[in-house]
């Protein structure tokens, strides 16, 4: 399942333990893959889910993901990768940038690149 996340940095500094001991944030997400197959059957999917929770690297953090895209005839993908780190945007707030690639389904892969939303957007 690590593949999925396109990044195996929460094993290689045994940080999942970390994940255990102490509760973090998370952050929501959704998207958009470009569109694939353009000369043949040209098509896109949506995708919407929730980080897991933050995982330290130096000064700043990184979270991984993993979901599946809406169906588009009878196909859908898995989107599963590992975020940037922390980008302040004010307020003491901060999102990650996420670039990939979904599974193959279909004969076809599609790329993606988004931000994650504002982590905890209703609290103080």
């Amino acid at each position: 399942m690590n593949s999925a996340y396109g990044d195996n940095r929460c094993h290689k500094h045994n940080q999942c333990e970390h994940r255990k001991r102490y509760q973090t944030h998370v952050h929501e997400y959704l998207g958009s893959t470009k569109i694939a197959e353009r000369k043949t059957d040209p098509h896109n999917h949506r995708f919407a889910g929730v980080t897991g929770e933050a995982i330290p690297e130096g000064n700043s953090h990184f979270h991984q993901l993993i979901g599946n895209s809406d169906f588009y005839e009878d196909h859908h993908h898995e989107i599963g990768h590992t975020t940037g780190l922390a980008i302040p945007v004010g307020n003491g707030r901060h999102v990650h940038f996420v670039c990939g690639t979904s599974t193959r389904d279909n004969g076809h892969v599609h790329q993606f690149m988004f931000a994650t939303l504002i982590e905890d957007p209703t609290g103080d």
